[in-house]
């Protein structure tokens, strides 16, 4: 019989965008990989796939169908190891998973950014700190993606048998590249973008924490001193139209493009002459690694992610979340700086390989390494750069 491992998250769509290499490992390791999740996607490299009725809100009566839901499959199918992502897609397969890991079943659960951080607020303190230390106890390892959160779980002392920093879920560095000057202008004359526009780019789903609105603010600025600036905005979202809105309003709708949901991001990226990035909260933003590949510099909001991934004045710029003057004051200083814009975005790619989906892949290869092989793993095996710092 092959051994089995479930990954379990709020919404299928999360395994899509960040978690089918590592199940594809599993598989060609030998091992039977099922899924839980919400959502009726296809997913492959996939055995069985549960759908679950796993809700955002945590004060949704069918995330406690969801929890039985969840124990009965787990109960049933004694896994070897259970891996769990997403704020409720964890708490609901941990807490599910407690009779299992009596049983030896071992349970790792990566937080992709604590809903608690450095000025988060007092509300999400008080509601997701709790429950996250708690949980930790009956975690078998805590997968952080950002130093801060590793700091702070070890400074907390969360009871995890394991913690664990890993560099987030890793990026394509051999699909998201840099293009040379003629390649540039010619995939920009495809996309009907001139030669003399300067293009910025974010990727992102479009929700409050994403924060657009605060891009449309300063494109409103930028076009008085760049008139030729275009933003381009790739993704969908509950927020869309409300941004619209706003363009509308603040009259810069010749400034900006709404490319909707995309899967050319590869292509759409590189042609571009600076990645900015507004959210409020990251943990680690793969929209900014991808942007960083392709060798933009990046004008970012400040928050624990972006702070990762940019380092300012080396590969972008860092702003504070309301300072919608000083983001203006950056953009414009790499439109006038093209030397300065290259040197930025070559550090970008070379800062990325940390980041890479090879190292992030051999980083996750260690960790569940003593889960898969039991007393036969070696701790000398381990790689050692999990909590290296950049």
């Amino acid at each position: 019989m092959p051994r089995k491992i479930l990954f379990c998250a709020t919404v299928d769509y999360h395994f899509t965008k960040f978690h089918i290499p590592y199940m594809k490992w599993f598989k060609e390791q030998g091992w039977e990989v099922h899924v839980a999740a919400s959502g009726q996607l296809e997913l492959p490299y996939t055995d069985v796939k549960f759908v679950i009725p796993i809700h955002r809100s945590p004060f949704r009566y069918s995330n406690m169908l969801a929890f039985q839901k969840l124990k009965t499959i787990i109960n049933q199918e004694n896994y070897d190891i259970i891996h769990c992502h997403t704020p409720l897609g964890g708490v609901l397969a941990r807490l599910a998973a407690v009779e299992a890991r009596a049983r030896g079943t071992k349970v790792i659960y990566t937080a992709h950014g604590f809903h608690f951080y450095k000025g988060a607020s007092p509300f999400n303190w008080m509601l997701y700190y709790p429950i996250e230390k708690q949980l930790a106890k009956i975690t078998d390892c805590l997968i952080t993606i950002n130093t801060e959160d590793y700091l702070l779980a070890k400074e907390k002392e969360f009871k995890a048998s394991l913690i664990e920093h890993v560099h987030g879920v890793g990026v394509n560095t051999e699909r998201f590249i840099p293009m040379d000057e003629q390649t540039k202008k010619a995939t920009r004359e495809t996309y009907r973008y001139k030669d003399d526009e300067f293009l910025l780019i974010y990727a992102a789903e479009f929700n409050h924490n994403k924060n657009q609105k605060f891009l449309m603010r300063a494109i409103e600025q930028i076009k008085r001193e760049i008139p030729k600036v275009r933003l381009l905005l790739a993704g969908e979202g509950p927020t869309l139209q409300q941004c619209q809105v706003e363009m509308f309003r603040l009259g810069v709708a010749s400034s900006v493009d709404f490319l909707g949901q995309r899967d050319d991001i590869d292509t759409l990226l590189p042609m571009c002459d600076v990645a900015v990035a507004s959210s409020l909260r990251e943990g680690l933003p793969v929209n900014v690694m991808e942007a960083m590949a392709c060798g933009l510099p990046v004008v970012a909001v400040t928050n624990r992610g972006h702070r990762e991934l940019v380092k300012h004045e080396v590969n972008g710029y860092l702003v504070e979340r309301d300072d919608v003057s000083g983001f203006v004051e950056k953009i414009i200083t790499l439109y006038q700086n093209k030397t300065l814009k290259q040197q930025l975005g070559k550090e970008s790619r070379s800062r990325v390989s940390h980041f890479s989906l090879v190292k992030v892949q051999k980083e996750l290869e260690s960790v569940y390494a003593p889960f898969m092989l039991g007393e036969d793993y070696e701790e000398e095996t381990k790689d050692q750069y999990h909590h290296t710092p950049i």
